[in-house]
């Protein structure tokens, strides 16, 4: 039986690691929390607690490592700039922790690395969006996600497989919910390059079950209205005040391709982004 390590049991990471389990795969996930180790222990995962600084690393870091043949990487980067801050020490703050990382993950027995990264790494590009497209990142996340793939990529210790989701989506996370009763909301006429929580957890499956490793992944349903058509949508379905879109300031028209997705691992999208 193959064991898994998922770094980062979150919104995504968690759910992930039951459905693994459920598929009779052996799972080490990590948390910074301790309140957390036993809601990830009364889900059948090996529960460690890893804390992962830009120069320091918990010594649970070994032991989580042990005996996967596959890392999962899902740990966003959170990001929040303060007026000492600059751009350069912002993106420092993501890569250097992926740096701290990498030394231990060459010395485990891990040969093959996922890592869940976002389309933000393409920025605001008016046009259609493949694993071809060159990265052009506008925001500091998405810059230190780029980075942060560099890094993995060229290791030549263990194999990448780099995955871009588009915005999140599941039961408990909407941004309509954010965007409610907003006034003057930029791009009405942008598509929306969304995805489902159930949808993400299908195609790291398939990436693992299929062995499509040193790959680039895209993943966003295909489907596509505008900003405008699809939270004023939303915000009447869930009974919201509605969202007030300004159509002087309109210039995005990016759409994520997932055609790549669909096609190297035969993969039919469960849900639009409902």
């Amino acid at each position: 039986m193959t064991q898994i390590s998922i770094l980062g049991c979150g919104w995504l990471g968690l759910p992930l690691a039951k459905s693994l389990i459920a598929k009779r795969r052996s799972v080490n996930g990590s948390t910074t929390s301790e309140n957390k180790l036993q809601i990830l222990k009364d889900a059948g995962i090996n529960p460690f607690l890893v804390t992962l600084e830009c120069e320091s690393i918990s010594e649970t870091v070994i032991p989580f490592l042990a005996k996967s043949e596959i890392l999962i990487i899902d740990i966003p980067p959170k990001l929040r700039a303060t007026n000492s801050d600059t751009s350069d020490s912002l993106r420092k703050v993501f890569v250097e922790k992926i740096k701290t990382l990498i030394p231990f993950i060459e010395q485990s027995s891990v040969k093959k690395v996922l890592f869940v990264s976002s389309t933000s790494v393409y920025g605001d590009e008016n046009d259609l969006i493949t694993e071809e497209t060159i990265p052009n990142p506008e925001t500091e996340s998405g810059k230190q996600l780029l980075l942060a793939e560099a890094l993995l990529q060229k290791n030549e210790n263990f194999e990448t497989t780099i995955l871009r989701f588009g915005g999140l989506i599941g039961e408990d996370r909407h941004p309509v919910k954010f965007l409610a009763g907003k006034e003057n909301l930029e791009n009405p006429d942008a598509p929306v390059n969304l995805i489902h929580q159930n949808d993400c957890i299908n195609i790291i499956e398939e990436i693992i079950y299929q062995s499509k490793w040193n790959e680039v992944f895209n993943a966003v349903a295909p489907f596509h209205p505008t900003r405008e058509e699809y939270y004023t949508q939303k915000a009447k379905e869930q009974g919201l005040v509605l969202p007030k879109f300004n159509n002087q300031k309109s210039n995005i028209k990016k759409i994520i391709s997932s055609e790549k997705v669909e096609n190297s691992l035969n993969y039919h999208f469960k849900l639009d982004v409902c």
